[in-house]
């Protein structure tokens, strides 16, 4: 491609990358810094909070059966509040953790050692309102996947990033050695301007594939239509498919026996559920710690085991989500079917890498600092992109 040509086509560039980052900059700094900010949810919500997630392991005392541990939570909750699940942990000095069919999202830490109730888990108000700010600029769905004014502001931003750093990698690309060394590097002598331009230009550069890892990764939970295309990209196409048929049929289903419930049908049914509740068989707890002991058999490394009246899941120690699930039966505590992780629905499994791979889980601690110091970096780019916007135009209206 000959000089002019070139010219022209980054001049285009240039301005696909100028006219896309104006009006968007501010919700792109907003979208960046509140994701910055829950990187680190987990770690500061447990250093605020020790007494509930830590839990001091005498020395030689092993942690009370299952059985004991409902006893003696059982003496501190009141009646009305049904167990639901019981969490335990590998970690001998991480308390277990409760959840009851009333209170929803809500957990009771409870001491492994003592069965001593520690408090109940709850998610923040400040990181809620952060992870609102993030997904939907503070305008949720009125339910799960449905959109919204936020939402859609949101995705569309997101879909914008994406072409702004692909055009301002181009942009960056140096025409000579001395250049590409200038771009390496934020100059601290050369004057206001020029530091806050190598910001823009090298840090910008720096956290580019990460920023675009982020962007393509969280466009899953913004668009449907992009979310079945990324996942039949990786193979999950056909499953995706097949979900979302059978998905329509439970629906259908469902809409149908909604329709048939009307007059004595409703009151019978829902006689029919109360009596089958109350004379369901109380379920024996002790069959946990028989399941305990067989899965302890099954999986000597592990992360978590959550318990149910029906399931076990284990969750194996990884930094992505690798669980699998266990059925038994609920009178004599014998196994039954062992749905692997490697089994499930590659959908599933997508779902947990590119959760992984946007919230920088997938490496640990490091590729979470990765991932916060390039979200920070992210939020500042719109900021220096705007004062050498506004530099050009002060200096352009001083020549003409």
């Amino acid at each position: 491609m000959s000089v002019p040509n070139t010219r022209l086509m980054r001049k285009f560039i240039f301005k696909i990358h100028l006219w896309l980052s104006v009006p968007l900059g501010l919700i792109v700094t907003v979208i960046c810094l509140s994701g910055a900010v829950l990187v680190f949810e987990e770690e500061i919500t447990r250093a605020l909070r020790p007494k509930l997630y830590h839990a001091e392991a005498p020395v030689e005392v092993q942690p009370l059966p299952p059985s004991q541990l409902v006893a003696r939570i059982g003496d501190q909750m009141p009646d009305s509040l049904h167990l639901a699940s019981l969490q335990l942990s590998s970690q001998r000095n991480e308390p277990c953790m409760v959840a009851f069919r009333e209170t929803g999202r809500k957990r009771l830490s409870v001491d492994p050692y003592t069965g001593h109730v520690n408090g109940w888990v709850e998610n923040s108000a400040f990181f809620g309102t952060m992870r609102k700010l993030h997904r939907w600029l503070l305008d949720p769905p009125v339910s799960k996947g449905e959109t919204s004014v936020g939402k859609i502001i949101v995705g569309v931003s997101t879909m914008c990033l994406a072409v702004i750093l692909v055009s301002g990698l181009i942009l960056w690309i140096p025409r000579n050695r001395k250049a590409l060394l200038n771009r390496l590097k934020v100059s601290f002598s050369g004057g206001c301007r020029r530091f806050w331009h190598d910001c823009h230009t090298s840090l910008g550069f720096y956290t580019t594939l990460l920023l675009l890892v982020m962007t393509l990764t969280g466009l899953t939970w913004s668009f449907g239509w992009y979310r079945t295309i990324a996942y039949a990209l990786f193979g999950g196409g056909q499953q995706n498919i097949a979900v979302q048929e059978n998905t329509m049929q439970k629906s259908d289903s469902g809409n149908r026996n909604g329709r048939e419930r009307t007059g004595k049908g409703t009151a019978d049914l829902e006689l029919r559920e109360v009596r089958t509740e109350t004379e369901a068989p109380k379920f024996d707890y002790a069959v946990w710690d028989e399941m305990l002991t067989q899965l302890t058999i099954h999986y000597p490394v592990y992360k978590t085991i959550v318990l149910t009246q029906t399931e076990a899941q284990v969750a194996r120690q990884s930094t992505i989500r690798r669980t699998d699930r266990i059925t038994f039966d609920p009178r004599s505590a014998r196994l039954g079917d062992i749905t692997h992780y490697e089994d499930m629905p590659r959908q599933q499994r997508l779902r947990a890498w590119f959760y992984a791979f946007h919230t920088g889980s997938w490496g640990g601690i490091w590729t979470k600092l990765l991932y916060f110091l390039a979200a920070f970096i992210g939020a500042t780019l719109p900021l220096t992109g705007y004062y050498l916007w506004w530099k050009r135009k002060s200096d352009w209206r001083k020549t003409k």
